[in-house]
C-alpha cells in the first residue's frame, strides 16, 4: 500500500487517505469526532501513528498541520446571522429548500409545480425548472458534486435536471401515487424516491432507469435516507414501521417495529451504526443498523415528534415536536441534554449547524429560531415571514441560513 495524498473534511471532522493498493486508488478515512481546539495535536498525531501503518514517520508533520486546520475551523467564533434579502421565490406556497454543497446555490419547490435554482450571494434566480404537471415536493442536489438536481412531485414523476442549464435529463415514471421524499446516494449514481403508493424505488442517474422497488411498507413512505457508504436505505412509512433495505439487491434487511404512530423521519448516522426514528406516537427510537435492534425509546415529548436529526459526527440527537419544544439528547447516553423552549407553535424542522454547535429550528409561530446546544438558550429568533416556516437549512460551512414559508418566500440570513 502506498499513500498518494490526504484531504481534509471539516465536518464531521476527519482526515481522507488516499492510497494505491495492487494497482488500484482506494480511500479511508480517519474520524476525528472528538478533536476539540484543546486536543494536544502532538499526542493525537502519536495515536494515529499507532492505529494507522499509512501514516509514517515521515507524515506526522503533515497530519499534524492537517489537524492543527481542522482546530482553527472549530475555534472560530459564531457569529449572529444578519437578514440578508427576501425572495418573492413562487406565486404558491414553497415546499422546501436546499442547499448545494459549497453554498453558493439553493433550490425551492413550490406548490406552482416549479423548483427554482437561486445564486447565494445575490439572491438572483439562476433558473426555473418547468415541466412538472402538480406540486414539486421533494428537492435536491446531488451533493458533493452539485451539478444534479432531483425534483419529486406529486403529478407521480421524479425529474432528473443539469444545475448547470436547467435542462431535464430524466423523468422516472412508475410510481402510482405522490411522490414525497427522495435522496441521491453519496456516490451519485442512484436517486431515490419514496411514494404515497406504498413503495420506494431506486433509480439510475445515467440511463433513467428503474434499479429496483422496493416493496413491503403497507402505508406511504415519507422519509428515507441513504447512510453514508451507499449500500443501504432506510425507509420510514405511515404503516408505524421502518425499514433497512440492501441498495445492491433491493431487499430488505431489517424492519423495525415498535412505533406506535406513522413515522415523521428516518436518519442514519455518519459511520452507520445508528438509526434515528421520530413518530406521530410522541417518541423517538434508537436503532442499531446491524441488527435492527431497538437501543433506546426517547419519550420526553408530550405531542408528535415531527422532525428529528443526528448532528454531523453522530454524537448528538436532536427533536422537534407538536408540542412547541425541542430537545436535545445524547447518543451514547440517550439522556436529554437540554430542552429548547421558547416558541409559540409546532416545530415542524431541526437541523443541527454543521459545526454541531448550534440548533436551527422552524415553527409554526411564523419564526425560526437558533439555539445553543450547550446551554439550551434561544441565540437568535429570525423574523419576519408573515406564515408559518416549515423548511430552515444551513449551508455546509454553517455561515448562511435559508427559511422556507407558506408566505411564498423565503428569506436569506448571513
Amino acid at each position: 500500500m502506498k499513500l498518494k495524498r490526504f484531504y481534509l473534511r471539516y465536518y464531521p471532522p476527519g482526515i481522507i487517505l488516499e492510497y494505491e493498493k495492487r494497482g488500484y486508488v482506494r480511500s479511508k478515512s480517519i474520524d476525528l469526532f472528538d478533536l476539540t481546539p484543546e486536543t494536544n495535536p502532538d499526542e493525537l498525531v502519536e495515536e494515529i501513528r499507532q492505529s494507522e501503518p499509512l501514516v509514517t514517520e515521515s507524515r506526522a508533520d503533515q497530519v499534524k498541520q492537517l489537524i492543527l486546520r481542522l482546530q482553527q475551523k472549530q475555534g472560530q467564533k459564531n457569529h449572529r446571522f444578519c437578514f440578508f434579502k427576501e425572495l418573492k421565490a413562487h406565486v404558491l406556497p414553497l415546499t422546501n429548500v436546499a442547499f448545494d454543497k459549497s453554498g453558493s446555490r439553493f433550490i425551492t419547490g413550490s406548490y406552482d409545480r416549479t423548483c427554482r435554482v437561486w445564486d447565494t450571494a445575490s439572491g438572483t434566480e439562476l433558473h426555473t425548472l418547468e415541466g412538472h404537471k402538480n406540486v414539486v415536493y421533494a428537492i435536491a442536489f446531488n451533493n458533493p458534486y452539485g451539478d444534479k438536481i432531483a425534483t419529486g412531485s406529486f403529478d407521480k414523476t421524479c425529474k432528473l435536471w443539469c444545475a448547470e442549464t436547467g435542462i431535464c435529463f430524466h423523468t422516472f415514471r412508475g410510481h402510482m401515487a405522490e411522490i414525497v421524499c427522495l435522496a441521491f446516494s453519496p456516490q451519485s449514481t442512484l436517486v431515490a424516491t419514496g411514494s404515497m403508493d406504498c413503495t420506494a424505488k431506486l433509480w439510475d442517474v445515467e440511463t433513467g432507469e428503474e434499479v429496483a422497488a422496493l416493496c413491503g411498507h403497507t402505508a406511504e413512505v415519507i422519509s428515507l435516507c441513504f447512510n453514508t457508504v451507499g449500500n443501504q436505505i432506510v425507509t420510514g412509512s405511515f404503516d408505524h414501521t421502518v425499514s433497512i433495505w440492501d441498495v445492491a439487491s433491493g431487499r430488505r434487511v431489517h424492519t423495525l417495529i415498535g412505533h406506535r404512530g406513522e413515522i415523521s423521519n428516518v436518519q442514519f448516522n455518519w459511520d452507520c451504526t445508528l438509526i434515528v426514528t421520530g413518530s406521530m406516537d410522541k417518541t423517538c427510537k434508537l436503532w442499531e443498523a446491524v441488527s435492527g435492534k431497538c437501543v433506546t425509546t426517547l419519550v420526553e415529548h408530550k405531542e408528535e415528534v415531527l422532525d428529528v436529526c443526528f448532528d454531523l459526527s453522530g454524537q448528538l440527537i436532536a427533536t422537534a415536536s407538536a408540542d412547541g419544544t425541542a430537545r436535545v439528547f445524547s447518543a451514547a447516553t440517550h439522556q436529554c441534554l437540554v430542552s429548547l423552549v421558547g416558541h409559540d407553535g409546532e416545530i415542524s424542522k431541526i437541523c443541527f449547524s454543521p459545526q454541531g454547535s448550534r440548533v436551527l429550528t422552524a415553527s409554526s409561530d411564523k419564526t425560526a429560531r437558533l439555539w445553543d446546544v450547550q446551554s439550551g438558550s434561544c441565540l437568535q429568533v429570525l423574523d419576519g415571514h408573515t406564515d408559518e416556516i416549515f423548511s430552515c437549512v444551513f449551508n455546509y460551512e454553517g455561515d448562511t441560513i435559508i427559511t422556507g414559508s407558506k408566505d411564498n418566500t423565503c428569506q436569506i440570513w448571513y
